[in-house]
Parts: structure tokens; sequence; C-alpha cells
């Protein structure tokens, strides 16, 4: 059974970008890319889409009449092209490797593929339990994916402790009804949250 900061929990629940990796500097570049081709408001665009399917935010900042599946697949192919400047979270890839394999999940608004591309690009490992955007109806702030990846984890979701960075993410984890360990500093933790800027803490 994991354990975090003396506390024992049936799996740990982790999101992907800016949780076990920082790809702030590609995610800047595409979506920025994407907004000058829509005469979207880049800066608005920005402060509100960490953590968010893509669909998504395609959906609510688009232009009246936007393709929201061509424009997907759009930054989707943007996003796979572009590893550059992309790294681990410090201590990230030492601490999955204390734990054993069905013991931890991730959970993440990236699609299957692209999860799978940035994680072997920061030097992480793929785990046996993903849940993504291709998995899911409703993306986070939902809690339908971290409830997933519990089940299928065998964990109920009460026992787990999600990592998460981003409002989107500790909102769909709270709802889910998990602990939270709270990665950065884009959410401000509440009494009864873990806190930590990177994983050698």
């Amino acid at each position: 059974m994991p354990t975090f900061r003396n506390h024992s929990f049936a799996a740990f629940l982790f999101d992907m970008d800016g949780t076990l990796l920082d790809s702030s500097v590609v995610t800047d570049r595409v979506w920025r890319a994407w907004a000058t081709r829509h005469g979207v408001d880049a800066a608005n665009l920005m402060a509100h889409m960490h953590g968010v399917r893509s669909e998504d935010t395609i959906r609510r900042f688009g232009p009246p009449g936007t393709d929201v599946a061509k424009e997907n697949a759009w930054v989707l192919q943007a996003e796979l092209d572009d590893v550059e400047g992309l790294v681990e979270i410090a201590g990230a890839r030492a601490f999955i490797d204390t734990l054993e394999p069905g013991t931890w999940a991730v959970v993440t608004s990236a699609t299957r593929s692209l999860a799978e591309v940035r994680l072997r690009a920061a030097g992480l490992p793929i785990p046996d339990v993903m849940v993504t955007a291709d998995d899911v109806k409703r993306g986070k702030p939902d809690p339908e994916g971290f409830l997933t990846a519990a089940r299928r984890l065998g964990a109920r979701i009460e026992d787990c402790l999600v990592f998460e960075d981003s409002p989107a993410g500790v909102a769909a984890a709270k709802s889910a009804g998990a602990s939270v360990a709270i990665v950065g500093n884009h959410v401000p933790a509440g009494k009864d949250d873990f806190a930590i800027s990177n994983y050698r803490e």
C-alpha cells in the first residue's frame, strides 16, 4: 500500500501536465498559435484552459461556427509534433519508481496518444492504468476520470490520493471524494490538502 507523508492510501492517481511533467512551454506555443489563427484573446484563453480537455477549450473559446473536431485535431497534431522543452517535475521519476505497478494511475485531459508521447519525452513510465480524454464523456472538473481510474485499480476513491495542479483537476478530485496533494502554486491548498512544489520533498 503506497504511503505519502506517513499516510497510507490504496492508490495514487496522478494528473500529467503540470503534475508529473512540465509541458508549459509547449502548451503556450501551441495554444497561442491557435488563438492567433482564430482571433481569440490568448491571455484569456491561457488563463482558463489549464487542466481542461482541448475540445472543451475550443468549444468555449472558438468563434461561432468553429468546427470543434477539426480544430481539436489541429491542436493535437501540433502538440504531438512539439516536445521541445518538456521535462519531468523534479523527482517525479524517482518517486514513481518506488510504487508498485497496480497502485498508481495517470488521469489526464490529454488524449492517449499525446499522453504517451509526453510521458516518454519526459523519461517517465507508461502506467498500467491510464484514463485519458478518450476514455471519458465528461472532462475535468467532472470527477468521471478519477472515479474510472480508481475502479480500474480496484480501489475505493475515498482511499486514493490524487496529485493535481489545476483548479479544474482539484475540483474533480474533491468532487470524486479523494484526498488531494496539490503540486505547484496554481491552486491554494485547503486545510485538508497536502501541498508540494516537487517530488524531491
